[in-house]
């Protein structure tokens, strides 16, 4: 019986040897490779790694119970791994402008003692690890330029959605009226679902030979509203979740960000507690979160959340049920709701 979390893990080393050997190649000197191979194991591991997972997984599904050679193995969690490499140079830069504290229970990268801003440069080539990996190991394929292509345009959905959370709540101006559950709705669907639900399953299904830009198009229409499930829930946790469990410390509040609590409050707010908001809201003084909390307790923003979760569990199923592309299969979706349904991390 194959242990697919151990056939993911086993992949991390392999790469890890091949980037090192990359760069001794290139006559680096020992100093930078060793602080390149700390940036790797701080930044890349320590994740949940249901990004990377997905990819095999997903595979599995659609070779309809077809067991998969070891070099499909290894090279489905090599893509699973490249989703990885993304997520890092994505965290370290959003980190960095966020000006947050902790990620995965540890400090975030440039508040490591010398590092600080070498990290936007550390962001840079992690990225670049994944277009080398890919021309290692895929430059033969067919698919070869479908996945670079993916990548790149993934790539650029994230750092739109970036931009807009970015524009719509700067730390130093907070202005709520910008915010809206349309805005949130965009930011949402580019920075969280394309890389983390439409990216594994589209490599799966470019590694299962799959062409038809209708089964593409069909798997976006449920993995994108997935997607935005799944970022609401993390906003809900942000400020109701347990550090310990979730591994960081919520400072959505703090970072004047646009999640779905703020929407939900101003939507239903009276103007005495709208008039709390306006003035606590993006603070960084605990006495301004605090009240920020208080009237987000008085509009029972845990209730709407739990609503929230049933109507969306309910709707994602729904549109799951008519998944009918013969090149698909309704397991795909449903081994994502299994894993994020009431989740507390």
């Amino acid at each position: 019986m194959s242990d697919p979390v151990k056939e993911f893990n086993d992949v991390f080393p392999i790469l890890a040897e091949e980037l090192l050997a990359h760069l001794r190649s290139l006559n680096i000197p020992q100093n930078a490779i060793e602080w390149f191979e700390r940036s790797m194991r701080h930044n890349v591991l320590g994740g949940k790694m249901n990004r990377g997972l997905t990819v095999a997984e997903t595979l599995r599904i659609l070779k309809r119970g077809e067991a998969l050679s070891q070099e499909e193995i290894f090279k489905a969690n090599l893509l699973g791994w490249c989703i990885e490499w993304l997520q890092a140079f994505f965290l370290v830069s959003d980190d960095i402008m966020d000006n947050s504290k902790t990620r995965r229970g540890q400090p975030c990268w440039y508040r490591i003692e010398a590092v600080g801003n070498i990290a936007i440069n550390d962001a840079f080539i992690l990225e670049s690890a994944i277009y080398f990996f890919l021309k290692k190991h895929f430059r033969k394929d067919s698919y070869y330029v479908d996945l670079i292509e993916l990548f790149h345009e993934t790539t650029y959905q994230t750092e739109l959605g970036q931009l807009l959370d970015l524009i719509t709540a700067p730390e130093d101006n907070v202005d709520l009226t910008k915010f809206s559950i349309e805005k949130h709705s965009f930011i949402v669907t580019y920075k969280t679902a394309y890389y983390s639900f439409y990216l594994p399953v589209a490599l799966a299904m470019h590694m299962a030979g799959v062409k038809d830009e209708a089964a593409f198009k069909q798997a976006e229409q449920i993995l994108l509203p997935l997607g935005e499930y799944f970022q609401v829930q993390d906003d809900y946790l942000d400020c109701y979740g347990n550090p310990a469990t979730i591994g960081k410390i919520g400072t959505d509040i703090e970072d004047n960000k646009c999640s779905w609590l703020i929407n939900q409050a101003l939507a239903k707010a009276t103007p005495e507690q709208r008039k709390v908001l306006d003035e606590s809201y993006g603070r960084r003084d605990e006495a301004n979160v605090l009240a920020v909390k208080e009237v987000f307790k008085q509009i029972d923003v845990e209730g709407l959340f739990k609503t929230y979760e049933e109507e969306s569990y309910n709707r994602l199923n729904a549109l799951i049920a008519k998944v009918d592309h013969p090149l698909l299969s309704q397991d795909v979706f449903t081994s994502f709701m299994k894993r994020i349904y009431k989740r507390t991390k």
